[in-house]
């Protein structure tokens, strides 16, 4: 049964720094799509960061380019989101997804995953 799950969310300052993780079971992290989210209340569900995990290429979304980094430990079939200079306005709930069929340089539109994540609170707060 294939199966993503996230870690690392948590509660940080702002300025402050989080690394989420997204573990892969039931299938190996080759060839597919896999795309970062996020949701904030009220907020439609919002594409953060994607990875082709069949070349590695990687993609941003302009509200995180320079601030998050997207990568892959194959040893451990796990994508990391590395979140640097963090705002209250990146407070959510963070997603990860996969597809295997997405046939695209890039995906950050929600509706083209099949597969995804419970989901881990981010808090930006002082």
């Amino acid at each position: 049964q294939l199966q993503l799950v996230e870690s690392g969310g948590g509660l940080v300052q702002p300025g402050g720094s989080l690394r989420l993780s997204c573990t892969a079971s039931g299938f190996i992290l080759d060839y597919y799509m896999l795309g970062w989210f996020r949701q904030a209340p009220g907020k439609e569900r919002e594409g953060l960061s994607c990875i082709d995990t069949s070349d590695n290429s990687t993609y941003y979304a302009d509200s995180v380019k320079g601030r998050f980094t997207i990568s892959r430990d194959n040893a451990r079939n796990t994508v990391y989101l590395q979140m640097n200079s963090l705002t209250p306005e990146d407070t959510a709930v963070y997603y990860c997804a996969a597809d295997p069929y997405i046939y695209k340089d890039y995906a950050l539109n929600h509706y083209e995953y099949d597969y995804w994540g419970q989901g881990t609170q981010v808090t930006v707060s002082s």
